[in-house]
């Protein structure tokens, strides 16, 4: 089914982020940093990324999103759920 929501999770160069490539648009063009639940309560998809314990910052840009966590976290559970925040977004479409 080609129009089943696709996550590729990648590494990056900073050991606490993950980039998750989507076969979507994240946003169109301009980039979209948030820092903290507050910031991040306005748009739909970084507040889903922030109900995860351990996510300090999500970065927005085109077809991806990076997740930062608290070096105290382990990636494990953030990043399945992460993943899984991701295409619960995306499958409301």
């Amino acid at each position: 089914m080609s129009d089943a929501v696709q996550v590729d999770v990648q590494p990056t160069p900073n050991i606490n982020a993950l980039k998750f490539v989507v076969n979507r648009r994240v946003t169109e063009g301009r980039s979209r940093t948030f820092r903290s639940a507050e910031e991040a309560a306005a748009d739909p998809l970084a507040a889903r990324l922030f109900a995860i314990p351990g996510v300090v910052q999500v970065f927005l840009l085109n077809d991806f999103v990076t997740v930062t966590r608290d070096p105290a976290r382990d990636w494990e559970e953030i990043a399945a759920g992460a993943e899984a925040a991701i295409r619960e977004h995306f499958g409301a479409d």
